[in-house]
């Protein structure tokens, strides 16, 4: 099976190269050809446009910031509508609107292709290594058709049919994003009530208060980089489409809706390229107090895959 790529920053290009690592032939596009130079020298073959990724491939994968940009993939002049679709699968793991990409899936399908979605879950290191979480959803035999692709980037979490995924990720990321700012509010609290950070983060694994972000993300609170290989920008984006998602199903929305506002401050205090958990550092700042805790914190860009250790 040859295999497209199209989007290699800081979570498509490790993807991609898993990709390749698994032995399919992999043609690859971004905006910025530079992107492509490490997978280009490692035997992936350039394309000038996406169009010309999905005339050369069985399935191609695409992962891009958000829902202008993917649209802009699919629909451009030179878009991925623009090729001979028949026959062809679509991997999109673009964070993007449900509704827009149920109707970029539509186009894709009746030109006689096969739109899987598959979002994925975790950071820059699950990319890295080839483990993120990967929300999936498409038709049965498409989703089995790509299977071998899926899997050489992560786990595949089934949930149900095309569209799903989106879905399932902007609420995903909705209780990863209350669970970021609230963590600051906690850590900084009992900081200035005299226990220490660190103390406090061992007691606290395992528990009720335990989750994803307590063990992945409170390190680079502790580091003092709050992680910019997740910058402030795209959290306000994935925040965003889930406001629209809440306006769009009528749900209550007061937790996230604080969330929201607590990382758009934190947006104009640090900036757009800050690391997402700066959303802590505005507790930090305004109380006084550090979060700062000595030790070898491994930052989630630094990881490496495994087999780059044989």
């Amino acid at each position: 099976m040859r295999v497209g790529f199209i989007g290699l920053g800081t979570m498509g290009g490790p993807a991609a190269r898993n990709i390749l690592r698994k032995g399919f032939p992999l043609v690859v596009h971004d905006i910025r050809e530079d992107a492509a130079r490490p997978l280009i020298e490692a035997g992936a073959e350039w394309a000038a446009d996406p169009a010309d990724v999905l005339d050369r491939v069985d399935a191609v994968v695409t992962m891009v910031f958000g829902p202008k940009e993917i649209e802009r993939v699919a629909r451009g002049e030179r878009g991925l509508l623009a090729a001979d679709c028949a026959g062809k699968t679509w991997i999109d793991l673009t964070t993007s609107s449900p509704s827009l990409m149920r109707a970029l899936g539509q186009e894709f399908a009746e030109r006689g292709g096969s739109p899987v979605d598959a979002p994925v879950t975790g950071a820059v290191d699950g990319a890295i290594r080839g483990d993120m979480l990967m929300f999936v959803g498409g038709d049965d035999a498409a989703v089995e058709r790509v299977r071998p692709v899926i899997e050489a980037m992560g786990e595949i979490r089934r949930v149900g049919p095309h569209g799903n995924a989106y879905v399932a990720k902007l609420v995903n990321n909705m209780l990863w994003k209350v669970h970021a700012a609230a963590i600051g509010e906690a850590m900084v609290a009992a900081r200035c009530a005299g226990l220490e950070p660190d103390v406090l983060w061992e007691a606290l694994k395992g528990g009720a208060a335990d989750s994803y972000v307590m063990h992945h993300d409170v390190p680079a609170v502790f580091a003092g980089h709050y992680d910019p290989s997740f910058p402030i920008a795209l959290c306000l984006k994935d925040l965003d489409l889930i406001a629209e998602l809440m306006r769009e199903t009528g749900v209550r929305n007061d937790l996230i809706t604080a969330t929201h506002a607590r990382f758009r401050e934190a947006g104009e205090r640090y900036g757009p390229d800050a690391g997402d958990m700066t959303v802590c550092k505005l507790l930090e700042d305004d109380a006084g107090v550090e979060l700062r805790v000595a030790g070898e914190w491994v930052a989630s860009w630094e990881v490496r895959h495994p087999d780059d250790d044989l």
